[in-house]
């Protein structure tokens, strides 16, 4: 299975999160990221899962999911396919 991401550590300090992902670190706020985060127990924090595919996190004692994506900046636009009216366009679900 391919990896989108590799996520080599997550730990929090004074209400921020600290991502090791893809040789870098990303220090996110939890009061921005994550209010479920920001009033969970630590213990609660350190038990969290990364997805098989690198995709995001998930924290099932604050019932918690954050994409890495979404912690990164990155976006994603939706594809555009072609509608029945020419000159019209509709959106995308499957890639």
């Amino acid at each position: 299975m391919n990896k989108l991401h590799q996520v080599q550590g997550v730990r929090f300090k004074e209400g921020r999160m600290f991502l090791a992902v893809d040789g870098r670190e990303v220090v996110c706020p939890l009061a921005e990221i994550s209010p479920r985060l920001l009033n969970a127990s630590a213990e609660a924090r350190e038990n969290f899962r990364i997805s098989p595919s690198g995709y995001g996190i998930h924290w099932p004692d604050c019932d918690e999911d954050l994409s890495i994506d979404a912690l990164l900046g990155v976006r994603h636009d939706a594809p555009m396919i072609a509608a029945e009216e020419p000159g019209e366009y509709k959106i995308s679900n499957n890639p």
